[in-house]
């Protein structure tokens, strides 16, 4: 028997910024994908888990999604709430807030690999139907290995039908050839990602063997044109054309390494790089000062892999607070549910 749920997902590189959230969604699981949630430097690379960074981020959506009133939720005022444990979490566990109301939010899952934040809600109704969490983080940074780079992955079944969602921060860099090492970097995730098993039933461990996947992040993905060209493009909105000459569709359509992937159509301004607090891209003219020249490009994607997932929308804010718009997708995901016993 199959049934369907809405999924909202959304990515958003925060630059280290910690200041607002708000939710006003209606469907039954929330991932969100946040990066550069503390600096990135040498002991934040060294030290790739910080407890209270994830507690204090758990707590702010906790309150966006669970809270009536979804303005200036702050941090500060997070903390302030009754303060609760979520990491680690145990497998099978979830984190409850004694909701009186059907409709609340809990945490399936979290997880924290430097700068990237990984964090899986589902509604109430939902969370005795979700099993076998898992995760699996890949680092492709400094020496390949460090977790300035590279991906934090979940795992879960919803009923009978296992779930997968894999978050990245690719290789930066708008230089001529920056795209293979984004490439390398995508294949490294697709092949070192593992997740537990389990010995008495089948458990799939690789991205690719569950039956929904979607992958979300800082892709870092630019565009073949020249940036006087790009530039240009972009302040007539000729997204049409830009998208052409996008790594990321390039990769899409012709390359190996995203081979049967999918993409929602792109009907929004580049995502990367403004000044913070502006809608003015980096390299344009602020205050007679010309900052450090960054090419726009749609560096923060959402994709998807296989069948019985259905994209409803595909958007972008306009959230000032980091050099990065958030996007934000919704599926409609088909679940396989045990036939009722006569």
């Amino acid at each position: 028997m199959q049934m369907h749920h809405h999924l909202c997902l959304f990515q958003w590189d925060r630059a280290g910024w910690g200041k607002y959230l708000t939710w006003q969604g209606r469907e039954a699981l929330m991932q969100g994908r946040f990066q550069e949630i503390v600096p990135l430097n040498a002991g934040s690379v060294i030290v790739p888990e910080n407890t209270t960074i994830c507690m204090q981020w758990n707590s702010l959506i906790s309150t966006a999604l669970n809270k009536t009133d979804f303005n200036n939720i702050t941090l500060q005022e997070a903390e302030e709430e009754e303060s609760v444990k979520v990491y680690p979490l145990k497998k099978g566990s979830s984190l409850k807030f004694n909701v009186e109301n059907s409709t609340q939010f809990e945490c399936i899952i979290s997880k924290q690999m430097v700068g990237i934040f990984i964090t899986v809600w589902a509604r109430s109704p939902l969370v005795p139907y979700i099993s076998h969490t898992s995760v699996s983080c890949v680092g492709c940074g400094i020496f390949g290995y460090f977790g300035n780079k590279g991906s934090v992955s979940v795992r879960f079944w919803l009923h009978e039908t296992s779930f997968c969602f894999v978050c990245s921060h690719l290789a930066s860099g708008g230089k001529e050839g920056d795209e293979r090492q984004r490439n390398a970097d995508a294949s490294q995730i697709i092949s070192r990602t593992r997740f537990s098993c389990d010995s008495f039933q089948y458990l799939p461990r690789k991205i690719l063997q569950h039956d929904r996947v979607i992958w979300l992040g800082d892709l870092n993905y630019r565009i073949y044109l020249p940036e006087a060209t790009t530039r240009s493009l972009v302040n007539d909105g000729q997204w049409s054309i830009l998208l052409q000459n996008d790594q990321l569709k390039a990769e899409l359509r012709e390359g190996c390494i995203f081979n049967g992937w999918q993409e929602e159509d792109i009907e929004f301004a580049p995502t990367y790089k403004y000044h913070p607090d502006s809608d003015d891209y980096y390299g344009c003219s602020q205050n007679g000062k010309r900052g450090k020249s960054r090419a726009p490009a749609w560096c923060d994607r959402i994709i998807w892999f296989g069948k019985g997932l259905k994209q409803s929308q595909y958007n972008r804010g306009e959230f000032r607070l980091s050099d990065h718009r958030p996007v934000r997708a919704i599926f409609k995901a088909e679940v396989k549910v045990p036939s009722p016993l006569h």
